[in-house]
């Protein structure tokens, strides 16, 4: 049996991309949750994952005594190991262009994620507010992304997302999600009308319902709610 060794539902945006990606493809795992309580050295965070990974991160598969670490590895395993589930597009070119606004997001958007975390179970309006106003960076990760969403949707639109049926890039894009919901970013009706549709699938709806469930604050997550 596969094992997915994850971090907090609320707040582990790498955690959930594989997690959604396994969960909605129907591949059957074993989920072993590390929680987060610092990244120091010494935590029992990074004691428990040095037992499996040399990175001391979190997703880490584990298959049979294979342990894959990075979330675009672990794509690519699963869709090797699992041919029949399409977890890429089928068609070639449109495979490339997968991988390649995958890769964008793994490497890129380091001012949306910094100064919107994910954070499932808020609602920070307000936050987002003030990102979306003090932060031109922040600004231009947001419109990149509507610009991309926009026209895959118009070029795929039959099946709904990213490429048509869902894809690895759909999983990839999951968190984002999540982020423009929670800080209320200003996006496009096309964009909501996706966000609506990742939220409702299966396997983002189990993961919504397990961060919603967790109640397990943690405040160095949550730097934005901490009193002076």
């Amino acid at each position: 049996m596969l094992k997915l060794y994850i971090g907090n539902k609320n707040y582990s945006s790498w955690s959930m991309r594989p997690w959604v990606l396994m969960r909605q493809a129907g591949i059957a795992f074993d989920e072993i949750t590390v929680r987060f309580d610092s990244f120091s050295a010494d935590s029992s965070f990074k004691q428990a994952l040095a037992q499996v990974t040399p990175v001391g991160k979190v997703p880490v598969l584990v298959d049979d005594g294979r342990v894959v670490w990075d979330t675009l590895a672990i794509a690519e395993y699963l869709a090797e190991k699992f041919p029949e589930k399409s977890l890429w597009p089928r068609d070639v070119a449109d495979r490339a262009h997968a991988r390649s606004v995958c890769a964008e997001m793994h490497s890129g958007f380091a001012a949306l994620r910094g100064a919107c975390p994910m954070n499932i179970e808020a609602h920070l309006p307000e936050v987002g507010a003030l990102a979306w106003r003090d932060k031109p960076a922040v600004r231009a990760d947001v419109q990149r992304i509507v610009a991309m969403w926009t026209s895959l949707l118009a070029d795929h639109g039959t099946g709904g997302f990213l490429f048509g049926p869902f894809s690895v890039a759909d999983a990839y894009f999951a968190p984002v999600c999540m982020r423009l919901k929670t800080y209320a970013l200003p996006v496009p009706a096309a964009v909501t009308e996706y966000i609506a549709r990742v939220s409702a699938l299966p396997g983002v709806r189990a993961w919504i319902d397990g961060a919603l469930a967790e109640h397990d604050f943690r405040d160095f997550e949550e730097p934005y709610r901490l009193k002076p």
